[in-house]
């Protein structure tokens, strides 16, 4: 499975496309423009649908145009939305990924690039992904969904060790869960699931040599694979599998519930990479020790590395663009509700953390202020946000990039063979 975003992917619950025209009130936004026409806003299935309705029954009971929402199931999406951008029929605004998903409509011109005004609205780490080549064309409307470490707090009780916040206590912690029998990581290794072995290159990377190095690959420089920290981070990788961190049978792990998620809150792994809707699964599936025995951290810092330990990866947020077909002010009038409060509560109360400036003086309706908190600080402190790899680069490089990790992890690959490889993809 390509990244989607992953917990949308899990959530949603239908494969069928929905059409729902809505009408109702008002943009909390200061725009006076007068009505200038009908917008079709096309999103995906998920649980937020309601929020957005609510924001547009608002919007359109205003008087300043009308959106119709179109809801579009997950399976699907990315190729209807593709054929319908290609056609005179693309709708005036629609959901995305960001990253590598807007460039190709960047290029032909389908997007209208929005105004850096909205920018003082959302947190600077979380925009970045709604950029191409500097310009704001997607505007997040959604909450985040940083990668980051959780825990089983009794297993770790019980070893009497602490949550590694280096990279050598880390390796530390593999030895002590080792030699309990304790599989120190749990890892989703099966044929489907390397987006979960991503995190791990992703965040060694980032650790090693800062943001800037993929912020070169993403930006078009294949030959920055070449980079030491690219085959460093493989060797680290090799010398994790080798040590154990994963146990021995990965390859068969499935991620979430029967799974990953199965694995930590038994207390027969002592820790997981993940994002931040692995709260929301174990919630699903062992709701006490959701309250109760999940703890989480940032990732470690790396010795001697040039990034930041506070810099962050995964899904910064998800986005909407507003295309050239749109009534263009009715559309940049309706992005106004996207950050208002009443559309922040929406989405708290469904248990994202939204990217809002405003979003932190409301975090205590959440179902978790605490979890809510830690995520938005986490976000909001980070000197950069790298969104997810595979997402960023699109389905042509992603995709075989997946593949090359996966062998990696499986030891088909030797680190110099992966990188040889990496570089082969994009010739």
């Amino acid at each position: 499975m390509n990244r989607v975003s992953r917990r949308w992917f899990l959530t949603a619950t239908a494969a069928t496309t929905l059409s729902v025209t809505v009408a109702g009130c008002g943009s909390s936004g200061s725009s006076t423009s007068t009505p200038k026409g009908n917008v079709d806003f096309w999103t995906l299935q998920d649980p937020t649908n309601s929020v957005q309705k609510s924001a547009v029954d608002t919007f359109n009971s205003a008087g300043k145009g009308k959106v119709s929402m179109t809801v579009i199931a997950t399976d699907g999406y990315k190729d209807k939305l593709r054929t319908a951008m290609g056609s005179a029929k693309m709708p005036g605004m629609f959901f995305s990924w960001g990253g590598g998903s807007l460039n190709d409509y960047v290029k032909a011109g389908k997007l209208v690039t929005l105004d850096t005004s909205l920018e003082s609205h959302f947190l600077p780490s979380a925009l970045a992904a709604g950029k191409v080549d500097g310009k704001l064309v997607g505007i997040p409307c959604r909450g985040t969904q940083p990668v980051f470490l959780f825990y089983n707090k009794k297993v770790f009780a019980d070893a009497d060790v602490e949550p590694p916040k280096t990279y050598a206590e880390l390796q530390k912690l593999v030895k002590v869960f080792k030699g309990k029998g304790i599989t120190p990581f749990a890892l989703a290794g099966n044929a489907s699931s390397s987006w979960t072995e991503l995190m791990w290159v992703e965040y060694l990377v980032d650790r090693l040599a800062g943001p800037e190095l993929f912020d070169k690959i993403q930006g078009g420089d294949w030959t920055q694979w070449n980079d030491p920290a690219i085959l460093k981070t493989a060797e680290m990788i090799k010398e994790l599998v080798d040590s154990g961190a994963f146990g021995k049978k990965f390859g068969s792990v499935t991620y979430g519930p029967g799974g990953t998620a199965t694995l930590l809150n038994k207390g027969k792994a002592a820790m997981v990479l993940m994002g931040s809707w692995e709260y929301a699964t174990q919630q699903s599936e062992d709701p006490d020790f959701a309250k109760n025995g999940l703890g989480y951290v940032a990732f470690p810092a790396v010795e001697g590395g040039k990034g930041d330990a506070g810099n962050v990866v995964g899904n910064p947020s998800n986005y909407i663009s507003v295309t050239t077909s749109a009534a263009k002010q009715t559309a940049l009038d309706f992005l106004e509700t996207t950050y208002s409060d009443s559309y922040v509560k929406g989405l708290i109360e469904k248990g994202e953390v939204p990217v809002t400036s405003n979003a932190a003086s409301l975090l205590a309706k959440a179902a978790d202020p605490a979890y809510a908190k830690f995520q938005y600080d986490m976000v909001e402190k980070a000197p950069a946000f790298t969104q997810s790899w595979d997402q960023a680069l699109g389905l042509t490089l992603g995709t075989p990039l997946l593949t090359e990790i996966q062998k990696l992890f499986n030891g088909q690959s030797s680190p110099e063979q992966f990188v040889s490889a990496v570089l082969a993809i994009k010739k």
